[in-house]
C-alpha cells in the first residue's frame, strides 16, 4: 500500500505510465508488470489503484481524453471571439505538427494544467490504439461516447456565442458541432495512417475551411 499522502501521485504517476507503455508497446503488449516498471513502484501499487488490465486500461482513456478538455478550458477566455475559440479548441484536437521529441507524457493535474503535455507522436499512437480497440470494447465505446457528447455540447455553445455576438452564423449549432468534431476524428485517422491531402498541405486547413462558412467578421 502507498504512503499517507502520496496516493494522488501515485495514482498519476501509474495513469501516465499507462499511457507511456500503451503508447510503446500498445494495448495488447501492455501489461500490469510493465506499466509498474514505467511508473517505478511495485505491481502491488497498480493493482492498489486499479484492480486489472482492464480497469487500467478504461481510466488511461478517460485521462487521455480529458487531458484535451482540460487544456482548451484552460486557454479559451471570455474576451475571445467565438472564432478565437474555436482556433484554441482546434490546437489541441487537431495540433499542427511539432518537434518535441524527448518530452514526456504528464496528463495529471497535479503541477497545474499548463505542466500538461502529451507528445505529438504519442498522441497519434494513443488514438490509433484506443479507438481500434473501442470498436470491439463496449466499455471503452462509453467511454468515447461520454467525452464525445460532452465536447459537441461545447463546441455548440462556441457557435451559439458566435451568433449571439454576430461574429458567426450558424443556422444549427449542435449540427455543425457534429460536423466540426467528425471531422476532427477523420483527419486524425488520416494523419495516423500517413494519408495526406491531395495538395500536400497540413489537414488541419480543411477544418479551417469548414469554418469559413460560419464566420462572418470573426477571424
Amino acid at each position: 500500500m502507498p504512503k499517507v499522502g502520496m496516493e494522488p501521485k501515485r495514482r498519476a504517476d501509474v495513469i501516465n505510465a499507462t499511457l507511456t507503455c500503451i503508447s510503446n508497446h500498445g494495448i495488447d503488449g501492455m501489461t500490469l508488470e510493465k506499466v509498474a516498471e514505467y511508473a517505478d513502484c511495485s505491481k502491488g501499487v497498480v493493482t492498489y489503484y486499479f484492480k486489472n488490465k482492464d480497469n487500467l486500461t478504461i481510466e488511461a482513456f478517460k485521462a487521455f481524453l480529458a487531458y484535451y478538455g482540460l487544456k482548451i478550458e484552460s486557454e479559451i477566455e471570455n474576451t475571445m471571439t467565438a472564432g478565437e475559440m474555436i482556433d484554441v479548441t482546434l490546437q489541441h484536437i487537431l495540433p499542427p505538427y511539432r518537434d518535441d521529441t524527448g518530452k514526456r507524457i504528464n496528463v495529471s493535474q497535479l503541477d497545474g494544467i499548463e505542466r500538461m503535455f502529451i507528445p505529438h507522436e504519442d498522441q497519434a499512437r494513443l488514438f490509433l490504439q484506443f479507438f481500434s480497440k473501442a470498436m470491439l470494447d463496449r466499455n471503452l465505446q462509453e467511454v468515447v461516447s461520454k467525452s464525445y457528447t460532452a465536447d459537441i455540447q461545447g463546441i455548440a455553445k462556441i457557435f451559439d456565442y458566435g451568433n449571439r455576438t454576430g461574429h458567426m452564423s450558424v443556422e444549427d449549432p449542435q449540427s455543425a458541432a457534429y460536423g466540426l468534431l467528425a471531422m476532427v476524428v477523420g483527419l486524425s485517422f488520416f494523419r495516423v495512417a500517413g494519408i495526406p491531402p491531395v495538395n500536400g498541405e497540413d489537414n488541419r486547413h480543411i477544418c479551417e475551411e469548414y469554418m469559413k462558412r460560419f464566420t462572418k467578421n470573426d477571424k
